[in-house]
């Protein structure tokens, strides 16, 4: 039985309580004030920002939107943590339930959720690589960057599950711009609780916290540790404590950090500095008419509206700067199927993060452009692609490209008779063993046709007239 704890970094430009920038990557400890540091006589304002993209983020995982709900203190001392208590949400989240539809080995079902609610980050511990002095240091910059912990209930079974789960978690995030969910700044990070129990009983087994997830991989390795660490346990009848436990990359093992505490341990009380929030009717609405469409949704639309493969539909879904240029090519009149086949095997191909497409010179009204002109025979397949690359690399519109190059096919059949007859008299080798049987002549006599055409004879045609002459 695996719950996660996801913790989501919004991309709000500020923090949650103060106008401190959330920027990665700027020396350590620029990216504070007063309010940040938890120094004495400051207040906290609420970023209105912060509460839209949670809002947002609720919509999206199907949660109920809490009219009222409430910040909290979560009081506990540790160096990264100024004030020793973080402003988090306990009893009255701002999000309720929801769920997530994931498909593992064939089988689509929901993970269901437990909440989603609003607090602040900690800062970050930084230890010396030198032996020979020990010493840590605090960088504050992160501290009141805000988060949403999304919580699952103990609902996914595997670790096949897991990554699923966390796919689409993350692809539903970056479509609403609620998070750049990139995990290596830390913007996406999950703790993991799992255990066992025998199967038919429904009382859940001890759990064990493995913290401060930051890649898939690594958690789907852990959750694979830990599920045969706790089965060999049950197994040699040893009891399993409660605890919190860290992976070792290099091991490929889960360690002991600590004894897990309570949620008493951490003597909530709601934080006095800030009022509660009342959401209206309206406001969760003019969110929700402001959301994209969905990634399971868009896909099904593309199958349904288009006749497009389910893997095709998938791979133009996984993101949505993607599925938005595949749409705005399409509006531009180019044959859905082909307008895929353009994307996943030319384009996609030529760039390096699918979510910056647009940072190509390739438009959606060039890419529709230069399909039609294959359709029409203004230009072959083959001299499509030469034409593609000049687009990627200048941005040029095809037909300008085309006519600046002398690109445009040939359709005129006396020329092409006269390509093929010089092609025959160079090759009677292959046109004795195309007459003796060997059809495979016919295939080379087409590729020297093209090449000596540059690539611009029509190739139907070209085929034709090699036939007629080699059966003439």
């Amino acid at each position: 039985m695996i719950g996660l704890e996801v913790h989501v970094q919004m991309n709000t430009k500020t923090k949650i309580f103060c106008g401190c920038s959330t920027a990665f990557g700027a020396e350590p400890n620029r990216h504070t004030c007063p309010v940040c540091l938890g120094l004495p006589g400051v207040l906290p304002v609420l970023n209105r920002e912060v509460v839209r993209k949670a809002v947002m983020a609720g919509l999206a995982i199907n949660s109920d939107i809490a009219h009222y709900s409430k910040f909290d203190r979560k009081n506990y001392f540790y160096p990264d943590l100024p004030k020793a208590y973080q402003i988090s949400q306990f009893d009255k989240p701002i999000c309720v339930g929801g769920h997530i539809e994931i498909t593992t080995g064939g089988v689509t079902r929901d993970i269901k959720l437990n909440r989603l609610h609003m607090e602040e980050d900690a800062g970050k511990n930084i230890h010396s690589d030198d032996p020979a002095r020990k010493v840590s240091y605090v960088d504050f910059n992160r501290t009141g960057v805000p988060l949403m912990e999304i919580v699952s209930e103990p609902d996914l079974h595997s670790a096949d599950e897991t990554y699923e789960y966390l796919t689409k978690l993350r692809q539903i995030m970056k479509y609403i711009d609620a998070s750049d969910c990139n995990m290596e700044e830390g913007s996406l990070r999950c703790d993991v609780n799992i255990s066992l129990r025998p199967k038919g009983e429904q009382k859940l087994g001890q759990k064990v916290e493995i913290k401060n997830m930051n890649s898939f991989k690594a958690i789907k390795a852990a959750i694979e540790y830990e599920t045969t660490r706790q089965t060999r346990m049950l197994e040699d009848k040893e009891r399993i404590v409660q605890e919190t436990r860290l992976w070792d990359a290099d091991k490929n093992v889960t360690f002991s950090m600590r004894s897990k505490e309570e949620a008493h341990d951490y003597r909530y009380f709601p934080e006095p500095d800030l009022p509660p929030i009342v959401l209206t009717d309206e406001y969760i609405d003019e969110i929700r008419s402001s959301l994209p469409e969905f990634p399971d949704a868009r896909r099904k639309r593309l199958i349904a509206d288009h006749a497009l493969p389910e893997y095709d539909a998938g791979v133009l879904t996984a993101a949505k700067q993607v599925a938005e240029f595949f749409d705005e090519t399409v509006k531009c009149g180019a044959q859905p199927k082909k307008v895929s086949n353009w994307i996943m095997s030319e384009l996609l191909a030529r760039v390096e993060d699918p979510e910056k497409i647009r940072e190509s010179k390739v438009t959606p009204k060039s890419l529709a452009m230069l399909i039609s002109m294959i359709d029409d025979n203004t230009i072959s397949g083959k001299i499509a692609k030469t034409v593609f690359v000049e687009m990627i690399e200048t941005g040029g519109m095809p037909d300008v490209i085309v006519k600046t190059k002398g690109l445009t096919q040939v359709t005129d059949t006396g020329e092409i008779e006269r390509v093929v007859d010089e092609v025959l008299a160079a090759n009677p080798q292959s046109v004795a063993d195309f007459k003796a049987g060997k059809v495979q002549a016919m295939g080379f006599l087409v590729g020297q046709t093209m090449k000596l055409s540059k690539g611009k004879a029509n190739p139907q045609m070209a085929n034709e007239i090699l036939m007629k002459k080699l059966k003439g």
